[in-house]
């Protein structure tokens, strides 16, 4: 019985004195296309993964074909994985509102109908906090009203295997769709250079 307690105490110390590990957050944004939504995030100091999918919608495990068709409900998006250590929330949505037309109600840039709108899924009360937050200097900076939602986050489905890193294992055809979608040329309108 000693030797058990004196075990327990020992590995109770330990415990203590152990680095914790990185507490991970995840965060869901809608922006049109996930694969240019992808790309943005991928590769940020503090965000540990970024998956594309979808949610939102009305269908159990929907597939590409079922969402593009817009018949789901569901949006395009990504989940992201972050570290709040190393990278906050706050910033999270720097990047996301510096890559969307908030003003469209209709879809992002070339992709037009519902599963392309942009939109914050919240897991937290912070988030929501924070988002909710950003929506009025989003719209004082462009000086416009925002047609992006904020909604409490719902399930999120992982997109075929093929959608994720598009941008990464398909550069050349996902710099021409980029280019001829009008991203660029869009958010330098709304934003500046």
């Amino acid at each position: 019985m000693r030797k058990t307690l004196l075990a327990l105490l020992t590995i109770l110390a330990i415990g203590l004195f152990l680095p914790s590990q990185p507490r991970a957050e995840t965060a869901i944004f809608a922006g049109g296309c996930f694969w240019c939504m992808h790309a943005e995030f991928e590769g940020e100091t503090g965000v540990t993964k970024v998956v594309s999918g979808y949610t939102g919608g009305t269908v159990d495990n929907p597939t590409y074909q079922q969402v593009s068709s817009g018949q789901t409900g569901h949006v395009e998006a990504i989940e992201v994985e972050f570290d709040p250590a190393k990278i906050s929330y706050e910033k999270l949505l720097d990047i996301f509102w510096s890559n969307v037309d908030p003003t469209d109600p209709d879809g992002q840039f070339c992709d037009k109908g519902s599963q392309y709108r942009a939109g914050i899924f919240y897991t937290t009360e912070a988030q929501k906090t924070a988002a909710t937050a950003s929506i009025p200097v989003i719209e004082k900076k462009l000086g416009q009203k925002v047609a992006t939602f904020l909604r409490p986050a719902v399930k999120f489905y992982a997109a075929e295997d093929y959608h994720q890193s598009y941008y990464r294992k398909n550069a050349i055809q996902y710099k021409l769709y980029a280019a001829g979608c009008g991203r660029s040329r869009k958010l330098e309108q709304l934003y500046g250079k």
